[in-house]
């Protein structure tokens, strides 16, 4: 067999988890937008801030101790004490509920009905403003997160591969777990999005505010439901790409990979998110592999919104996203 359809078999596999990666990011856009009709532009902010979090108490670390010891000049960092990962989780995540429940308290509330440029907006100046806030609570070096997911190449698919090949495929352990999380998360997510109650609600939300408030269905408890999942989906990313590169703050640009994935998917499906991630990490990979050594490389950083930029012209709805007719 040729070595290069062996390595081309590799980067396949390889583009498949990092697809997996960027789908763990695009699930949260997908669950705010179909509740709200919100573009969460805040989501990979979200993403940075729970991993931020989740080191921060699981380190001890003191929350704002720059401000405080610039303000007092005392000299404070930690507490002195460290908490283990799966107690750290279970904290950062209620940190996120909170987080969720702030937001619509001050934020979406006073702004139902409102055209979705003022959504849009309103979703920014969140981005910016939790950024911040991550900046002067956990402090803006980079941090080392360890909860305990094995990584390092797999060394029962480079054994096995080597036996058929002659070649051993390097597979990261933690890719894998990431697929596994992520095929979890998109079958309980489906599930309660379309045999719920509260998933039912969620999707007459989306198609209008009003009307869903009409027949009783709470409009904040449906907003603080969903940003609290798309809140626990952006700490499982967080997670995800903080232990494979580190906490820190060019964390926050993953949602500018999740927007060519969303356009390939379709805003409105959390199937979508996750076929659009798969064919966005697979073909970079591939096409990085088989292109770009004759274009002189770095295609990985624009080919993803160049295939956007096609599904726009062809597709604007994406593969899975609802089709919109509008008759006038």
């Amino acid at each position: 067999m040729p070595e290069q359809f062996i390595w081309g078999i590799e980067v396949f596999l390889n583009g498949l988890m990092t697809g997996v990666l960027y789908s763990l990011v695009a699930l949260g856009f997908v669950l705010i937008f179909k509740a709200s009709g919100i573009f969460n532009f805040a989501q990979g902010v979200m993403a940075l801030f729970a991993a931020l979090t989740l080191v921060g108490i699981m380190e001890g670390q003191v929350p704002f101790s720059h401000l405080i010891n610039a303000t007092f000049g005392t000299e404070i960092h930690h507490f002195g004490w460290h908490v283990p990962a799966w107690l750290a989780i279970i904290l950062t995540m209620g940190v996120m509920v909170l987080l969720a429940w702030l937001v619509n308290k001050l934020i979406f509330q006073h702004l139902v009905n409102q055209p979705p440029i003022i959504l849009f907006m309103a979703a920014i100046g969140l981005a910016y403003f939790l950024e911040g806030l991550g900046d002067m609570m956990w402090g803006a070096d980079i941090k080392e997160l360890d909860v305990g997911l094995p990584q390092g190449i797999n060394t029962t698919i480079d054994e096995v591969t080597y036996n058929l090949f002659g070649y051993g495929f390097f597979i990261d352990n933690l890719d894998l777990w990431a697929t596994g999380i992520a095929a979890v998360l998109v079958a309980a997510l489906v599930i309660f999005a379309q045999y719920s109650k509260h998933g039912r609600a969620m999707r007459a939300v989306a198609d209008d505010h009003q009307a869903a408030l009409s027949v009783g269905i709470s409009l904040k408890f449906i907003w603080i439901m969903v940003w609290s999942l798309a809140g626990f989906v952006a700490l499982v990313a967080g997670i995800m790409w903080g232990t494979k590169s580190g906490v820190q703050f060019s964390l926050s640009l993953i949602a500018l990979k999740a927007l060519p994935v969303l356009m390939l998917g379709g805003f409105t499906s959390i199937p979508g998110a996750i076929v659009g991630g798969l064919i966005i990490g697979v073909g970079e990979k591939l096409f990085e592999f088989i292109v770009g050594p004759l274009v002189g490389g770095a295609t990985e950083n624009w080919f993803a919104y160049v295939l956007a930029l096609i599904f726009l012209v062809f597709r604007p709805q994406g593969l899975f996203g609802e089709k919109i007719i509008e008759r006038v």
